[in-house]
């Protein structure tokens, strides 16, 4: 991995911040690094407040949806609440629908199943909503390119309105209000939201408008667990949105939130822990069985009904990695066995389940570091991928040059999903290692460490992490920091952990006299080169670890050398 240390040349602000704050040069360098430059600019940044969020009217077509919804509340309409199947769409449901019901209206749910209608807004919803005489249906996490399906909609007497914030096309779908702040005629703000972002400023308009305080804030730990995991920008009103949510789910989560937390004893939950503990126990429901089951958790108002469901969860999330395990041996093999020195990753297999694949995208690129997509059989004469990408390669423009290979493509810069005819399979595999080869330069797959300062183990004091941690939460767009120490010697033995001795945990001192316990996760092919040398450079997140309810400093290790 190539080391780079972030360079911070306005001198001048990070002393007057530091004076000002009364904080090390170090921490007022991250500030500055962060395009905070004044006391005011830091005060807004460490202290987010509801306040800060913008006014959700800025928003084209919020008028028009929130009149909308006022008028299904006066006539007392039964509406429909669609939704995609992941974390952010079953998170986004849950919110509306909660909510709705709060306000006195009728709602029904609906979460299209992964493998029988695929993702998206579905004919079979709309046919359910007209059989009810429903006449609206509210599409979240979804629908900026659902054209056939809203028209379909119209043809029925059913009006849409689509709360989504994926890249639109040059044009949108014709619907009765389209709330998506990455319109080009929308003058929003923040272009950033997730899916359930978008549903909480829908809230928030509809809310204006009413007469009683429904304490809309209480919903925001289902806002902070989408912006988790869909992984958008913690920069902005995301920021805000993440830390009240989490403020929230340490707190007084919803009872499906915390019956699935229960057994992470931690004192304090972070984004980290919402992206790998409990989304992936969520999106399990969807990828083994069916999304309904963690939208009933998400909505539970009993705690014996949310723990029995938080159970079952827990055993599908069990399966859901044996069966992520089985997949990734065998796509490793199949790359391995094609021993192509090819610039991306294209798999198939027949028999793989579809709500893996993006999993196993991911493990690939963890792998080998190059743009991959995992398909598997949908239906007939079709074929479902989940693509994944790395740092510097725009998923969705290369998607945009196979398109004459594609039938249906959505996604974000990193992550898509598409779908395919089976006999298109070849041809879009070269396409794709085309597009990518001709895009990218081979430095773009030499990882890289994005170092935010040298630090000695000296100034990693309690005062110094205290104020680390108020740069939390810490995500895309505001990662945790990554320090360099140098000149660092073991002290004792590093021993290994881990079933199969993976991982390492050691000592690192400096100068002989300040020391930090070090863990290093999958470093055990690191082993013997750290015990064999006298001294060396180490690149490190500062955490927290806490055992039998002790708290202390932990450096966690990304790379030695």
């Amino acid at each position: 991995m190539n080391w780079v240390i972030k360079n911070n040349t306005d001198k001048q602000s990070v002393k007057k911040l530091s004076d000002e704050l009364n904080i090390s040069p170090i921490l007022s360098s991250m500030l500055v690094k962060r395009e905070i430059k004044t006391f005011e600019q830091a005060k807004f940044f460490f202290r987010p407040s509801y306040e800060m969020l913008h006014d959700p009217f800025l928003m084209k077509d919020m008028n028009l949806a929130v009149e909308r919804v006022q008028k299904a509340i006066c006539d007392k309409e039964s509406i429909m609440i669609f939704g995609d199947y992941d974390v952010d769409g079953t998170s986004s449901v849950a919110l509306l629908s909660l909510y709705l019901e709060s306000v006195g209206l009728n709602v029904s749910t609906y979460l299209p199943d992964r493998k029988s209608e695929g993702y998206g807004i579905s004919i079979k919803a709309i046919d359910n909503a007209f059989e009810n005489k429903q006449k609206l249906i509210i599409a979240l996490d979804c629908g900026i390119k659902a054209h056939k399906q809203v028209n379909y909609a119209k043809e029925k007497g059913i009006e849409f309105i689509i709360c989504d914030h994926h890249n639109p096309d040059e044009n949108i779908p014709q619907a009765l209000a389209v709330l998506n702040p990455k319109r080009k005629d929308c003058v929003y703000p923040y272009k950033e939201l997730c899916g359930c972002g978008v549903g909480f400023k829908f809230v928030q308009a509809i809310e204006s408008k009413q007469l009683v305080d429904n304490k809309i804030i209480n919903y925001l730990d289902l806002v902070a667990l989408a912006i988790a995991a869909d992984v958008v920008p913690l920069t902005g009103e995301n920021r805000v949105l993440a830390f009240i949510g989490l403020q929230i789910i340490n707190s007084n989560p919803k009872l499906g939130i915390h019956s699935l937390l229960k057994k992470n004893t931690k004192k304090e939950y972070t984004i980290s822990d919402l992206m790998f503990y409990v989304a992936p126990r969520i999106n399990a429901a969807g990828r083994i069985k069916h999304a309904s089951l963690a939208l009933e958790l998400l909505i539970s108002k009993e705690k014996k009904s949310a723990e029995k469901l938080a159970l079952e969860i827990e055993e599908l999330n069990t399966l859901r990695r044996e069966i992520e395990r089985e997949m990734t041996s065998q796509a490793v093999g199949q790359v391995d066995k094609s021993n192509q020195k090819s610039n991306s990753i294209v798999v198939f297999d027949s028999e793989w389940n579809k709500g893996v694949v993006g999993i196993v995208a991911s493990r690939l690129v963890d792998k080998y570091y190059k743009p991959s997509v995992v398909f598997c059989e949908s239906s007939k004469g079709y074929l479902t991928a989940s693509a994944r990408s790395i740092k510097g390669l725009d998923l969705y423009l290369i998607m945009n040059e196979c398109k004459q290979y594609i039938d249906q493509f959505g996604g974000h810069k990193y992550a898509a999903g598409l779908t395919i005819k089976k006999e298109n399979l070849e041809p879009f595999k070269k396409q794709f290692e085309h597009i990518v080869s001709q895009t990218i330069d081979s430095s773009i797959f030499e990882q890289e460490l994005q170092i935010e300062s040298k630090i000695n183990l000296s100034e990693i004091t309690p005062k110094f992490f205290r104020i680390l941690k108020q740069f939390e939460p810490f995500g895309t767009g505001n990662k945790s920091p990554l320090f360099l120490s140098e000149n660092l010697r073991l002290k004792g033995k590093p021993f290994e952990l881990g079933k199969e001795k993976e991982h390492i945990k050691l000592n690192l001192s400096q100068d002989g006299i300040n020391s930090y316990s070090s863990i290093g996760f999958w470093f055990s092919n690191k082993f013997n080169d750290i015990e064999n040398k006298e001294n060396f450079s180490a690149v490190y997140n500062i955490d927290e670890n806490n055992w039998k309810d002790v708290s202390s400093i932990q450096l966690k290790l990304k790379d030695l050398k």
